[in-house]
């Protein structure tokens, strides 16, 4: 067992990419989500482009985003502007005050005795005049003031809907997209590509996308909108302080940009120790029997910890970067805060700066720095977006299956299948198949035998189309199949294959997918062709039982009599049976050898087995070895031969 971490790293840093995801920081908040590795976009203006035509259905509604993503900027800039005249208003008025006090002192010295009744008598009345004047002054002011802001609510409200339901109705056309493109992809896509990774493309990438649309790109946006306006109105404001405040907008950025730089690897590291831990707790669970026969339960303990402390550093060192960023942009919109009010302090003293003018300038130099540190941010979030946007255009972009014809022949198929010349490789430098000759005629059952890897299921691979052959030519009822439309051609061929699949739903709906328009009665007629119909009547709601988790509360038995039910629903002439029997036990595979039989009558079949006793009965036997019949015959004609066959059925050798 191993105990060196970059040994255990290796064997499950990859182990559960899927998993990774949900044990990150979130990319929406304003806290360490930009410091996630920035995966960046090969070609940006080409992606941008594309995105750009999802959203070209909404223009009238994005023009009205912009428009009150201006309102509520401006409104909460006139809004502190608005403070400017109301301080200064007050101001004057304690001026006033402190000028009437001055005034009662030069009284006092020429008038003498009437100090006590003229000082008095002036303060009050001047208190009392300019009083009236700045409570209605206020009162008015901050009915306007709060309209203002009123305003600015309603516009980033109004905002927030109508681009959410843009970037949902973008983000649906997407996955529709998508998931369609996939309907088109060749089977070989589907071999080449892992299944993890594909899925990826509608979780992380298209959750990427939505961050992007829905929060990235309105922060961009408005902080430009910010930025630009709150600059205006700080040099229309007081031109020196802003020289001030621009001044450390440089120093927020490289900051931010030093900082993410290095969280950035960081969450890199953290992201590897979590697919490993993750790796390690998925294979020790499901292998817990294992585990426990062998006494190993202490050596797994002893590598978890191993693989456990790894993560608590590389998570100390990932949450303390993406921790900082905050505290040293606030700190330092602290210093240029702290820097600016002392200058203007300076400047009230000495150029005569209100303190209006001061009072609306701070609240400007916050709402500057906000947006500059912000954008740098965002940026990241952007790039991961832009990246994940190519991925899912490159599936978009994959070659489909070969298109059907206009004059593709859908006449009635009978049965008749040959092979003549058959070469073919998934891999154009290592054959696979080599000058594979055979026929069928129709109704007759001709069983592909031999080693794994000899190529008996890439024969039936070819037949249905699912890759397309190099050499040679297959022919059905005498014609080419690829004259034949392509979905009428798999119409006509049906498949039980060795892993059953069956989808979340009824019995009943598993069963017709075979055939969708096929009614009840046809339903259970077809169950009881496969010898399924009496265990699904024992089931606890008989047809109309739910499967979950790929029929998880049947047994492999009962799961491969309904995936024959289901070949027996498409009532296609030409059957394929893919090692049918071989995962289930001796009793059952006989009920399973019922239904086939059944299922075979009037069919022709193309049968593949390791357990020779299933296919005796056969009109042809083809024995494979490395891509080449290497024997051909009846059960009793290759036993007299003594050759391969007979090895393999007396049990001299066994199947590799």
């Amino acid at each position: 067992m191993a105990r060196d971490i970059k040994e255990l790293q290796k064997r499950y840093g990859a182990y559960s990419p899927t998993k990774i995801k949900r044990s990150l920081p979130s990319m929406r908040g304003p806290g360490p989500s930009h410091a996630k590795e920035v995966e960046k976009p090969k070609n940006a203006s080409v992606t941008i482009k594309r995105l750009l035509s999802y959203l070209s259905g909404y223009r009238l509604q994005l023009i009205t985003v912009l428009i009150m993503l201006i309102v509520s900027t401006l409104s909460s800039l006139i809004g502190s502007y608005m403070l400017f005249p109301i301080i200064n208003r007050i101001a004057r008025v304690e001026t006033t005050i402190e000028n009437s006090g001055k005034l009662a002192t030069k009284v006092d010295e020429m008038l003498g005795s009437f100090r006590d009744i003229v000082f008095p008598f002036i303060e009050e009345r001047l208190k009392n005049e300019h009083s009236a004047d700045i409570l209605i002054y206020v009162f008015s002011a901050l009915i306007i003031l709060a309209s203002v802001y009123i305003i600015g609510v309603i516009a980033t409200y109004v905002q927030q809907r109508i681009m959410l339901s843009i970037t949902q109705g973008s983000l649906a056309k997407i996955r529709d997209d998508l998931f369609g493109k996939l309907q088109t992809l060749p089977v070989e896509y589907f071999d080449t590509n892992s299944t993890g990774d594909i899925m990826s493309r509608f979780t992380n990438d298209v959750d990427r996308i939505e961050t992007m649309f829905s929060t990235s790109l309105i922060h961009i946006i408005s902080g430009v909108i910010a930025v630009v306006v709150t600059l205006i109105f700080m040099i229309t404001t007081n031109w020196i302080l802003t020289i001030v405040t621009v001044v450390f907008a440089p120093i927020m950025v490289k900051s931010a940009s030093f900082i993410a730089h290095k969280s950035r690897k960081h969450f890199k590291a953290q992201q590897v120790s979590i697919g490993s831990v993750n790796g390690y707790i998925e294979e020790t669970v499901s292998g817990q029997k294992v585990v426990k026969v062998f006494n190993h339960e202490n050596e797994c303990e002893e590598e978890f910890v191993v693989l456990n402390d790894d993560l608590r550093e590389k998570q100390f060192r990932a949450q303390f970067f993406g921790g900082i960023m905050g505290p040293v942009l606030g700190n330092t919109s602290q210093i240029s805060y702290g820097v600016t009010i002392g200058i203007g302090g300076i400047l009230m003293a000495t150029a005569g700066l209100t303190p209006g003018a001061l009072t609306v300038f701070a609240q400007y130099a916050r709402r500057f720095s906000f947006p500059v540190s912000n954008i740098s941010q965002q940026m990241t979030a952007i790039f991961s977006a832009l990246a994940g946007a190519e991925r899912v255009f490159n599936v978009m972009d994959t070659e489909p299956e070969a298109l059907t014809l206009d004059n593709a022949i859908k006449d009635k198929i009978e049965g008749e299948v040959v092979l003549k010349n058959v070469t073919f490789g998934y891999d154009p430098e290592q054959v696979i198949l080599k000058n594979i000759s055979l026929y069928a005629k129709n109704g007759q059952k001709i069983a592909f035998v031999g080693s794994t890897g000899a190529g008996k299921t890439t024969i039936t691979n070819l037949l249905n189309r699912f890759y397309e052959i190099d050499q040679g030519e297959i022919l059905i009822d005498g014609k080419s199949i690829y004259d034949y439309d392509r979905d009428y051609l798999r119409q006509n061929i049906a498949m039980v294959l060795q892993d059953t699949h069956l989808f979340t739903g009824t019995v009943m709906e598993n069963i017709r997918y075979g055939r969708l328009d096929a009614t009840d009665e046809e339903v259970i007629e077809a169950a009881k062709t496969s010898s399924a119909h009496s265990f699904i009547m024992r089931l606890s709601d008989g047809y109309q039982t739910v499967l979950e988790g790929d029929g998880a509360n049947l047994s492999q038995g009962q799961r491969q009599l309904i995936n024959i039910a289901r070949a027996a629903m498409s009532k296609a002439p030409i059957l394929v049976l893919d090692e049918a029997t071989s995962s289930v036990d001796t009793r059952t595979e006989k009920s399973i050898q019922i239904g086939m039989d059944r299922l075979m009558r009037n069919r022709t079949t193309f049968v593949i087995a390791h357990r020779l006793s299933t296919v005796r009965n056969s009109n042809a036997i083809m024995v494979l070895e490395k891509g080449e019949i290497i024997e051909r015959g009846t059960h009793e004609q290759l036993l007299e031969m003594q050759g391969r066959y007979y090895e393999l059925y007396t049990g001299i050798k066994e199947l590799d």
